[in-house]
């Protein structure tokens, strides 16, 4: 087993340590893919750690189980949300910056130890922080993802999370060397858009991690007693971010992939390098104000400057999304037609590989991340809606929408493209393989459904054990939405099996699956190769683009006067 282990982290280099891909049309070093594939072991580890407690937490907010007493679902809430939210995303993150970076650019990975360093420093973090939590004593509080001051979170916890900030820091400058080299020492004159993707990605994860060293350490100096108590509404405004920043990380790089996975596998074209690097450029300046929606009911700030972010401020970041959702599915369809795959209005996309589990989980991360995320997104980013939504399960099923639908749905598919390309192994079943995105995808919509309709419609609070049969203390209760979450809990569970299921199917090729280096993986690239045959893409139509886009848009903007109109029906509250 040790020798199956060793062989995972080995590949046919040559004397140079370079290998040349037959996938990605890149030439790989064996310090880049060594690292990556590092990394994104270490993500699938807390993917499975986080996905544990998700069925637990989901059992007890079924309550026709309820599982959990309210004391243990707030320990059990708190370790699904870090390991779902924070470590499996952030593990990921750090590979995706080394293949836009060095292994795009056909470079090295320079300074390996450092890596290495800031790989143990997360990992010590990691380790920490799920401790801090479970250990936490009576009279300490669990954390939840917020980690709220006043809250007696235990000091143990502030500290490991520093810990994990400083080592993705660390992690991260062997990604920052390989870009400046390239810009000062290297032939290329533009970096390339999946590398650029990766750097406007760091620099939004730079500004996340620089929040949550001033947060935690802020509130580790009151809980160790350096300080005599916090301000509440600074830590908040610090707080978020890197609560909500992380989450932007978590957006620009599941974009990147997406552009790096439909040029690979699904045969698609830049329409635009232009207007995509202008998308990239916008998240930069706009993105992270999205995080003032988790604010809105404080009393700290002025009505004008809340309007100000909510609308015009907030648009920046909308637009580039918008750019980006007409962008990709555009490049697929250029791609495909300049190849003559598929007449018609939809045929570029019905003739696509659905089979190919890459393939399929970026698509559906796609779309899902679009009507169910973006949506929901821009709706509750506005100042007066947003009151309808603040903690609430609405802003749970949103984020559910964003990370789960989107980011996990797409790291997903980047891991088993992984298990192909870079560890060189066959699936243990390529049936089960291109079964598991269309599994995760359709029953975590219906779970995230549930919770945005259990939120909106009976206004059901976020972080609470039980409240459907009734709230300690009073008479009231939300039993009408019971039916809501005997739908959740079953689509819940479900999806938690099909995230088994692509563990199972990850692990066990890793484990079992037969090596593949003497294979030409042609079934895994586009048809017809990475570069499409003559012609320019601007001649090309793109009708079934534009067809989507008014689907999408009608959508839109379907939910957007809904939500007005059930704002409205709050104002006779009390009348």
């Amino acid at each position: 087993m040790y020798a199956r282990l060793r062989s995972l982290f080995d590949n046919d280099y040559g004397d140079d340590g370079f290998r040349s891909c037959s996938v990605t049309g890149l030439d790989v070093h064996r310090s880049v893919e060594n690292h990556v594939k590092l990394f994104a072991v270490t993500a699938v580890i807390a993917l499975i750690v986080g996905g544990t407690f998700a069925f637990t937490v989901a059992t007890t907010r079924w309550e026709v189980i309820g599982l959990l007493e309210p004391g243990q679902f707030y320990t059990h809430l708190s370790l699904h949300a870090w390991n779902l939210l924070i470590f499996w995303m952030v593990f990921m993150e750090i590979a995706i910056l080394y293949v836009g970076g060095p292994m795009v650019l056909g470079r090295r990975l320079p300074y390996t130890a450092i890596a290495k360093a800031g790989w143990a420093i997360m990992v010590a973090g990691a380790l920490g922080v799920n401790l801090s939590i479970w250990f936490s004593g009576p009279t300490e509080a669990a954390p939840l993802l917020t980690a709220y001051v006043p809250l007696p979170v235990s000091p143990a916890f502030y500290a490991t999370a520093i810990v994990f900030l400083l080592g993705a820091t660390i992690a991260a400058v062997p990604f920052f060397v390989s870009i400046w080299r390239e810009k000062r020492l290297g032939e290329t004159g533009t970096l390339p858009l999946v590398a650029f993707g990766a750097f406007v990605t760091s620099i939004i994860a730079v500004e996340a991690i620089l929040g949550g060293i001033a947060a935690f350490g802020y509130a580790l100096v009151w809980r160790v007693g350096l300080i005599d108590g916090v301000n509440v509404g600074i830590y908040r405004q610090l707080y978020w971010i890197v609560g909500h920043g992380t989450q932007q990380i978590n957006l620009l790089a599941m974009v990147t992939v997406w552009y790096f996975l439909t040029h690979v596998v699904g045969g698609a074209v830049v329409v635009s390098e232009k207007v995509s690097r202008s998308a990239f450029i916008l998240y930069l300046f706009f993105i992270n104000l999205g995080a003032a929606h988790h604010l809105m009911v404080d009393p700290g700030l002025s009505v004008g400057w809340r309007i100000w972010n909510t609308s015009y401020a907030f648009y920046g970041a909308a637009f580039a999304s918008m750019i980006h959702a007409f962008a990709i599915p555009a490049g697929i369809e250029a791609g495909r037609r300049q190849r003559g795959l598929g007449g018609g209005l939809f045929g570029w996309l019905t003739s696509a590989p659905w089979r190919n589990p890459a393939f399929s989980a970026t698509v559906f991360s796609i779309i899902l991340f679009g009507f169910l995320g973006g949506i929901t997104g821009v709706v509750m980013g506005q100042m007066q809606v947003n009151m309808t939504w603040h903690n609430t399960l609405a802003t749970v099923g949103h984020f559910h929408a964003t990370v789960a639908l989107g980011t996990t749905l797409t790291f997903m598919g980047l891991v088993l493209f992984a298990v192909k390309v870079m560890f060189r192994r066959e699936f243990v079943s390529d049936r089960l393989a291109s079964l598991v995105p269309y599994a995760y995808a359709g029953t975590m919509s219906v779970a995230t459904l549930m919770l945005m309709y259990a939120g909106i419609l009976y206004g059901v609070p976020r972080r609470t054990a039980e409240v459907v049969e009734n709230i300690p203390g009073t008479s009231f209760n939300l039993s009408a939405a019971a039916p809501l979450f005997v739908i959740f809990g079953v689509f819940a569970i479900l999806a938690i099996v099909s995230g088994v299921l692509f563990v199972l199917v990850t692990v066990g090729s890793l484990l079992f699956g037969s090596d593949n280096s003497d294979g030409d993986l042609t079934d895994l690239h586009a048809e017809g190769g990475l570069a499409p045959d003559g012609g320019s893409v601007h001649v090309v139509e793109l009708r079934g683009t534009f067809a989507l886009c008014l689907v999408f848009m009608a959508v839109f903007v379907a939910s957007y006067a809904l939500n007005w109109y059930l704002l409205t029906q709050l104002w006779s509250i009390g009348a």
